[in-house]
């Protein structure tokens, strides 16, 4: 959904980049200080009923989640480490995110329809997580599983959105339920991965073994 806009960006943060590299501004500082500052609005803002605040920090930098990559590219230090560093930080911040919004939910018991909020907040944590593991988890058996309905960052500002706007008068229930579809979403990409995964590592033949290390479980 954001692929469009994300190219918009890209080409908007170039500029900005290469300001940063002349400032001798590494791409992993950027990766990293996106990350705590995202990690702390989401956890320090949420919970305390600061959420149109804390929806307009971390959609901000949701935004210059890609700032990061163009500095890598520019700067010809593309590679599996900051591949890796960013994926990691991602599932910080982006827990931080629907933590933050599960806490809303515990801390504002007054709410008819809170345990519904509180629930899907959560699945929308776990879940959350599982979709970039499936892929991970993929490719390390040399199999690939790019499907999903949603990418990360649609995720995140579907989810930011509504529940930003709770403060200025928005139905709880409208932010429930936007939660609510994006935990079946991630569920429904989950199967869908799982189900890629499975056909490619299928034996192509009667006897055939599949790969080791898809019947070896994890390794950690």
């Amino acid at each position: 959904m954001l692929r469009g806009l994300r190219s918009f960006m890209t080409r908007l943060f170039t500029p900005l980049a290469r300001l940063l590299l002349a400032l001798r501004v590494s791409p992993d500082a950027v990766t990293v200080a996106g990350t705590v500052i995202v990690t702390v609005a989401a956890l320090a803002l949420f919970p305390t009923g600061h959420t149109l605040a804390g929806g307009l920090v971390v959609g901000f930098f949701v935004l210059f989640d890609s700032l990061d990559g163009v500095m890598a590219r520019l700067s010809g230090r593309s590679g599996p480490w900051g591949a890796f560093l960013d994926s990691t930080l991602d599932r910080i911040s982006d827990g931080a995110v629907f933590a933050g919004i599960t806490l809303w939910f515990v801390l504002h018991p007054d709410e008819a329809t809170g345990l519904w909020g509180t629930t899907a907040a959560l699945a929308c944590l776990v879940l959350g997580s599982v979709v970039p593991y499936a892929r991970a988890r993929a490719e390390g058996v040399g199999a690939t599983a790019q499907v999903g309905i949603a990418e990360r960052a649609d995720r995140l500002v579907l989810a930011l959105v509504p529940y930003a706007f709770v403060e200025v008068g928005l139905p709880v229930v409208v932010l429930e339920v936007v939660l609510t579809l994006l935990a079946l979403a991630s569920l429904v990409t989950v199967l869908q991965r799982m189900a890629t995964v499975r056909r490619q590592l299928a034996p192509s033949a009667p006897g055939t073994q599949e790969p080791a290390a898809a019947a070896g479980g994890e390794a950690s």
